[in-house]
């Protein structure tokens, strides 16, 4: 069995390699003779939001993130059908095994849409703040988009210490969503996620499934949380405290204590 990462090792610093295909792009690294793990990001997500994963768990798994063409020109629809195709499609080209898809907020909603679409791509499901049953985020529309500090504001409210919406952070959403043809793809995006509710089918998804939830997490609160731990018929439910939307970025050595344990029993 693998011991849960030191402080030591995620402090480590890693690199991630940019593959470039004809119809998606991702990150890797890790051992990739290793148990395959893929990171689905959420609608303001980037790569660097699975930095602390990469430091934590390269030296055991395989470590994919599918770049999801939320923000640039791209034949993909800013639909969950279609960010949901452009991963399995990622997944199939790729020739992975079974993995462990891994997602924050819409990327935990996605994961899960990929779980019901091709259930043979999922070893297992580790959900943090995911959407598609409740969220309460930046909306649907962005109606003060344009007052830096309203989208600071908005940002500071993903986490529990205002301190992690750095104002490179701030800069970048705020360059987002001041974006006209970003800020639409976003809002097709977000307003759909919204209307999604996957309650229902919920409790067909076989997977094992691993939910790691902040305490204090004020957009999919923790009544959300539980709402997936009983629809789901092999989940189990672990909270953080001290910590808001983004578990992995803002308690990353609780939050791979948790995860630890459950990736090598998914991989027994």
């Amino acid at each position: 069995m693998q011991p849960s990462p030191s402080p030591e090792t995620l402090r480590a610093a890693p690199a991630w390699q940019i593959i470039e295909r004809s119809s998606y792009r991702f990150a890797r690294a890790g051992r990739l003779d290793g148990p395959p793990v893929v990171l689905v990001h959420g609608l303001f997500g980037a790569l660097s939001n699975w930095d602390a994963s990469l430091r934590a768990l390269a030296d055991t798994y395989a470590l994919y993130v599918p770049l999801l063409p939320i923000y640039e020109k791209s034949p993909v629809e800013p639909t969950l059908a279609g960010l949901t195709q452009y991963l399995v499609e990622f997944y199939q080209q790729e020739r992975l095994a079974p993995a462990v898809w891994m997602g924050n907020s819409l990327g935990g909603h996605l994961a899960l849409l990929v779980a019901r679409t091709a259930p043979q791509a999922v070893k297992g499901l580790v959900l943090t703040g995911s959407s598609g049953l409740f969220e309460e985020g930046m909306g649907s529309t962005f109606p003060r988009r344009s007052s830096y500090e309203y989208v600071a504001e908005r940002v500071r409210y993903t986490f529990y210490d205002p301190r992690h919406a750095t104002p490179a952070l701030i800069e970048e959403v705020f360059a987002l969503v001041n974006d006209n043809y970003k800020a639409l793809r976003i809002l097709k995006i977000a307003r759909e996620a919204q209307r999604d509710f996957v309650g229902p089918w919920l409790p067909q998804i076989s997977a094992p499934t691993c939910l790691i939830w902040g305490l204090n997490d004020t957009i999919t609160p923790v009544r959300v949380a539980y709402a997936f731990y009983h629809l789901l018929p092999k989940a189990e439910l672990h909270f953080i405290d001290h910590c808001g939307h983004a578990p992995m970025m803002e308690q990353p050595e609780r939050f791979y204590e948790l995860l630890a344990p459950f990736l090598q029993r998914v991989w027994v």
